[in-house]
């Protein structure tokens, strides 16, 4: 059973449900108020958006809930606009084989502060956060800016606020754990601060710490070849991460998988006395 007190989540019939599934199954109102409630206060507050109607002050809807019937899957955007091009709030959660929940995506962007084109190519392309092709250019200016790798813009610091509200409804379907893969070294760790183990990926972790210490071979990487490569770069959560999409690994970012307990905190700390 969960650790965290929560009442059980119940369709309208008062049966209990236990996953994105079967909630997908409820009429679409129902689901849209079931799945609200993940949201953070913040974007409703901040962006004049009412939390019954998911409309803004023109009275236009301004969240859109994708939770197809038949498939456990819900992806919930928060556009202020529909011709903008980013989300203010974006998830993707999925049911797993193993009665688990997964994270799969949670994007928060300020629209107010500037963009930064590192998901797409210098052609305009799509480069899959920046595996496939990247735009150097713009990942300076954004790295100067003090994002980190695969953010286009500045967040809004409502990650805490969501992760919490996620947490809750989880515990509420009766489901234990928590999976996601963390899309780079800075991500891995932020997740740590909130609770997160590793399924696997530990001991990579472990060894990053280790070889970014003064003498270890990725210290010795940060040689100035490329901005993101610099030296003093080993000391901060952002500098590290930009050195790791650049290539300082001798293995690719990949198969890096953790999990939470929910309503527990691992303590797992893979960069002790770590400044962002």
């Amino acid at each position: 059973m969960s650790r965290l007190v929560t009442s059980h989540l119940l369709d309208p019939d008062g049966l209990p449900l236990f996953s994105l599934k079967e909630i997908n199954r409820l009429d679409r109102p129902v689901r849209e108020r079931l799945y609200g409630a993940i949201i953070p206060d913040l974007v409703f507050e901040r962006f004049g958006v009412d939390r019954e109607t998911f409309c803004g002050p023109d009275g236009r809807k301004k969240v859109a809930f994708i939770c197809p019937a038949g498939l456990g899957l819900l992806r919930i955007e928060v556009r202020l606009d529909e011709a903008d091009r980013d989300c203010v709030f974006f998830v993707e959660v999925a049911d797993t084989p193993f009665r688990q929940i997964e994270l799969s995506f949670c994007l928060i962007n300020d629209p107010e502060a500037p963009r930064f084109d590192v998901d797409q190519d210098v052609a305009g392309r799509d480069n899959c956060f920046g595996t496939l092709r990247r735009n150097i250019a713009e990942e300076v200016r954004a790295m100067r800016a003090g994002l980190s790798p695969s953010q286009v813009r500045q967040g809004l610091k409502m990650f805490k606020s969501f992760f919490q509200r996620f947490e809750r409804f989880v515990a509420s379907l009766g489901i234990d754990i928590i999976v996601a893969e963390p899309l780079s070294y800075s991500n891995a760790i932020r997740y740590e601060k909130y609770g997160f183990e590793y399924l696997t990926g530990k001991q990579l972790m472990c060894w990053i710490d280790r070889e970014f210490q003064p003498g270890g071979e990725l210290y010795r990487k940060l040689d100035g070849s490329t901005p993101f490569r610099q030296p003093g770069m080993e000391k901060t959560v952002r500098g590290r991460s930009w050195a790791i999409h650049d290539g300082i690994l001798p293995c690719p970012w990949d198969e890096v998988k953790i999990y939470k307990t929910v309503g527990l905190h691992a303590g797992v700390d893979t960069f002790p006395g770590k400044a962002f």
